[in-house]
């Protein structure tokens, strides 16, 4: 007759995987700097030591593998239609983090059918333990594809500028990321200011027009966390340009200073 198992056997907790802090970075508008945030704030979080990958879910109109100057063999493309695994297609990026991109132009893609959705989910759940940090780029406005790919983030960051039409689709965005996903907190990033205060300014006034027309299913009004802005700078336009991260060509610009303070803000003390 064997003998009972010990109740410290029987207790002994079963370790689970440590998930990676999954951050969806969106906006209301095109042409704000999303993918020009996502992929710098990926290489300030990779410089604090964490393991970061960037997922490119703007899947019609990917365009990370241009600014990394990446010409991939091997994409989100791929994996879907079973040419190539999944760990084939996660690629190292200049800025000592890691991407997963998406093909240009795919019309296929550009709607939520039941496979887009799956494949999403299952990549999100198979990368997940491996990094520290998941950021999922994805597309501008409020298509089922975007709102989906957002859902699957613990933590959204909106991207806005100054100008009148983003911030309208940011108060937008926001609304429809309540009603739809209950979402009680937001992110915000204001892109492209001109002055100090401009942006915790624009946030204070898209929290005003929140507060008094935006609920909840539940009856909660979403909070916006003011994570940064940063600043109209030419150290951008000649690091786009040339196909390079501003945080690798240039860290010491203003803008790219404005990237770190950000991710700092993000990096728990």
């Amino acid at each position: 007759m064997s003998s009972p198992t010990s109740t410290s056997e029987t207790s002994k907790p079963v370790a689970t995987p440590r998930l990676a802090r999954t951050l969806a970075v969106t906006s209301g508008k095109g042409g704000v700097g999303k993918t020009f945030v996502s992929a710098n704030l990926a290489a300030a979080l990779a410089r604090q030591g964490l393991r970061v990958l960037v997922l490119d879910a703007d899947l019609g109109l990917a365009n990370l593998d241009v600014m990394l100057n990446l010409y991939p063999k091997i994409t989100l493309h791929d994996v879907f239609t079973g040419k190539a695994q999944l760990e084939e297609a996660i690629l190292p990026a200049p800025g000592g983090f890691s991407v997963l991109l998406a093909g240009s132009g795919l019309v296929e893609y550009s709607r939520l059918t039941p496979e887009v959705r799956d494949q999403l989910q299952h990549i999100i759940e198979t990368v997940s333990p491996r990094f520290d940090v998941l950021i999922i780029d994805t597309g501008a406005g409020i298509s089922d594809v975007v709102l989906y790919a957002v859902s699957l983030a613990h933590e959204i960051i909106v991207v806005a500028t100054p100008e009148p039409t983003s911030m309208t689709d940011a108060y937008a965005t926001i609304k429809v990321l309540s009603s739809q996903q209950s979402r009680e907190n937001l992110h915000l990033v204001v892109n492209q200011v001109s002055r100090a205060g401009e942006g915790r300014a624009i946030c204070n006034q898209l929290q005003t027009v929140v507060d008094r027309f935006v609920q909840s299913p539940s009856g909660v009004t979403p909070k916006l966390n003011f994570l940064g802005d940063v600043p109209i700078d030419s150290a951008v336009r000649q690091a786009i340009q040339k196909r390079q991260l501003l945080m690798e060509l240039m860290p010491g610009s203003p803008a790219a200073q404005g990237i770190v303070q950000i991710a700092t803000k993000l990096t728990p003390r």
